[in-house]
């Protein structure tokens, strides 16, 4: 409906109107002026800045981590049933089937045009090559020690990534977390450490790998909001130029986190159907966590931009991102 709107805007601009209006008898220049309206109407809608107004427009803040937080504790779930009851215990080769999935549904979409296209080019190769390094470490990892470790220890391993993003905010921007904030977070972290207390179970390398997942997992977030904040990425786009670089990293990774006979895996009708929906919510729990952090409350000018995660929440979705 809102691109409706926006269509009938622009097609009752004068200059537009000139063009519908014209009754010329030249069939050649009528259909170059349809075209160049087509044409204009298309860049319209696929820029970077106008897909991000539309998706802001669409997904506000309250909307994003509503659709984030079900989702994540959706593939909570499901990855521990894959992992335990469908026996599927290579948790990196996991998440690099999500990241598969995730590219091919993005390949569809980039196919039909309805992929928005990337913002001018203000992000450098490498923080996009550091974004995906970062995205596999965080992602990877994190199937690791739910492989490992209960969800209920999972969960209280994800509540340390919240002081972590705000330790790392004070040191890079120098930002300060006001008395409210800190109350606000520290509920939420005790609400969601009370609700896992009963589930507290670990392995000794399951918990090295938690520990070393926190450090990559808020950096990610970090990035992530940065990026699309900063610079005009929109959640889809920049999930399309980092995740060829987030699968060739998980597949180093394999060889070393993996155990060996994943070749040996019973791929049954079963099996596979539940690998695949684990698949699919990992895209959907990539998109939200973007759209999430992508949200900012004040547009600072570019010598005073400074990171914000969320409006009236900061760094609350990391509890909920994975």
């Amino acid at each position: 409906m809102l691109c409706s709107r926006e269509i009938l805007n622009f097609l009752i601009r004068k200059d537009v109107k000139k063009i519908l209006k014209r009754k010329d008898s030249d069939a050649g220049q009528r259909g170059k002026a349809l075209e160049d309206l087509r044409a204009s109407i298309f860049n319209k809608f696929r820029s970077s800045e106008s897909a991000k107004r539309q998706q802001q427009r669409i997904c506000g803040p309250v909307a994003a981590l509503t659709f984030n937080f079900m989702v994540a504790v959706g593939i909570i779930f499901m990855n521990k049933w894959v992992l335990k009851n469908v026996g599927f215990q290579f948790p990196v080769f996991l998440t690099f089937i999500h990241y598969a999935v995730s590219w091919a549904l993005m390949a569809i979409l980039n196919s039909f045009a309805l992929l928005p296209a990337s913002p001018p080019s203000k992000s450098t190769p490498l923080s996009l090559f550091t974004l995906g390094v970062v995205m596999s470490l965080s992602t990877g990892l994190a199937n690791v020690s739910l492989k490992y470790n209960s969800v209920g220890f999972y969960q209280m391993a994800k509540i340390a990534v919240t002081p972590s993003i705000v330790l790392a905010e004070f040191i890079w921007y120098k930002k300060k977390v006001t008395f409210s904030k800190v109350v606000a977070l520290t509920v939420v972290s005790i609400g969601v450490a009370i609700a896992t207390v009963t589930d507290l179970q670990f392995s000794l390398f399951g918990a090295c790998v938690a520990v070393a997942w926190i450090i990559p997992s808020a950096v990610n977030k970090i990035l992530w909001s940065n990026m699309q904040q900063q610079e005009n990425w929109t959640a889809l786009s920049l999930m399309w130029k980092t995740t060829p670089i987030t699968l060739l990293f998980l597949v180093s990774m394999i060889p070393f986190l993996d155990p060996p006979g994943v070749l040996a895996f019973h791929w049954s009708f079963n099996n596979t159907s539940a690998i695949l929906v684990s698949a699919f919510l990992g895209f959907l729990l990539q998109w939200s966590g973007a759209l999430a952090l992508g949200h900012s409350p004040i547009t600072f000018p570019p010598s005073q931009r400074r990171l914000h995660l969320c409006p009236n929440s900061h760094n609350l979705p990391s509890l909920l991102l994975s």
